[in-house]
């Protein structure tokens, strides 16, 4: 018998007539055969509120603290959808993340699996059993409740798939599937039957919202199939698979904003104060980059809960040697080898300069051109970038 891994994400159980209609899918899955794994998040803006109580209480609330107070959403929906299935006449049971065997590192508001460990999942399967999983959290080896940032709990989903052997992970949520644009931002953004694991994982990480980058390069690494969906209607889906058809062009533009950028003296005391500070505060930069004799830092205040006392401690050691830039924005053209021609990086700055959207800085790959933009220029950015490389024809390369 054939495992499935569904997740469903807040807006799918936000309320109780939507978590009954999340319950009689889940329930039709086991019904045509399969065992069925269900990861849930936390129900439509609990996180936002449960975070939002935590800084009225203390505005640098500890990262441990953050951690068990935030995982406690997710628990809220596991029973809640477990108790749903089972008044349906099906037997289910309910899991947190450490129950499940997801096994973390020990950082607290942002950990990464080191390993999945479902034996209890298993053995609930074998008994008939839908097992019902909390996203979004885990168990670190010190026994600490941790949690995987935001969008983690695409990557429970994927990771219990993998673990498990699925047969394929389904995520859904109010949309269906994956566009080459944000349709609230570009009306023309065009769905995507079919997109390969690492254009997905970098539009992910450049601020796409759909799936998340760590759940993206679980599958890659797994060979698991995504299968992204709309909870209510879907009459549509796309599929994240290896290779992913041919464009010639770009598969997708995103936009991700509230960014900072750090400039350092580039030499080896800064790298070492660098370091030294982003392992006090627990964070991860987005980017480290030189050149020019400078060190670039870009770092999210959504990884970065005491935002204030990281750069204080910039300013405190290097003063005016160092340039901090707040809430910047970035504007990413996402293709299979889109950086490689270098006529594509003349045409998008051009492009840019057309409607008045300033580059303040830039990156290139072989699959992406990424450029540094002022907050409220944005969305223009977007806009023009997917009418440029999405909906006019390629050129050769």
């Amino acid at each position: 018998m054939s495992i499935i891994v569904q997740k469903y994400g807040g807006s799918s159980v936000a309320g109780v007539e939507r978590l009954k209609r999340v319950a009689q899918k889940v329930a039709a899955t086991q019904r045509e055969g399969h065992q069925v794994v269900v990861v849930v998040s936390a129900m439509g803006d609990t996180t936002d509120e449960l975070l939002k109580l935590a800084h009225d209480v203390c505005p640098s609330p500890p990262r441990r603290e953050l951690d068990m107070l935030l995982s406690a959403g997710e628990r809220i929906s596991m029973a809640l959808l477990s108790m749903a299935i089972q008044d349906l006449g099906l037997e289910a049971i309910s899991f947190t993340g450490s129950q499940s065997g997801i096994m973390t590192n020990d950082r607290h508001t942002n950990a990464r699996i080191l390993e999945v460990r479902p034996y209890r999942v298993q053995d609930e399967l074998e008994r008939g059993r839908v097992v019902i999983v909390a996203g979004y959290q885990g168990v670190s080896y010190r026994k600490e409740i941790t949690t995987l940032g935001r969008g983690g709990s695409d990557t429970t989903a994927v990771a219990l798939a993998a673990a498990l052997a699925a047969e394929r992970c389904e995520i859904y949520s109010d949309v269906d599937g994956v566009y080459s644009a944000d349709p609230r931002v570009v009306p023309a953004a065009k769905h995507l039957p079919s997109i390969s694991y690492e254009e997905m994982q970098e539009l992910s990480l450049a601020g796409a919202q759909v799936l998340n980058a760590q759940a993206v390069e679980f599958a890659r690494k797994a060979g698991i199939v995504i299968y992204a969906r709309a909870t209510v209607d879907g009459k549509r889906e796309t599929h994240v698979v290896v290779g992913g058809p041919p464009r010639g062009g770009a598969a997708g533009v995103a936009g991700a904003k509230n960014l900072v950028r750090l400039t350092l003296p580039n030499d080896g005391a800064s790298y070492a104060v660098l370091a030294d500070a982003l392992r006090d505060w627990d964070v991860t930069a987005n980017q480290v980059s030189q050149g020019n004799g400078c060190a670039v830092v870009v770092l999210s205040p959504e990884l970065c809960p005491d935002l204030p006392g990281l750069l204080g401690k910039f300013r405190g050691h290097f003063g005016d040697r160092v340039s901090i830039e707040e809430s910047l924005s970035t504007v990413t053209v996402v293709g299979s080898g889109i950086g490689r021609n270098p006529r594509n990086l003349a045409r998008a700055i051009g492009t840019l300069g057309k409607v008045n959207v300033p580059v303040l800085g830039m990156e290139v790959s072989a699959l992406s051109l990424r450029f540094f933009t002022a907050a409220d220029r944005r969305d223009e950015g977007v806009r023009a970038l997917h009418h440029e490389f999405v909906e006019t024809l390629p050129e050769e390369a």
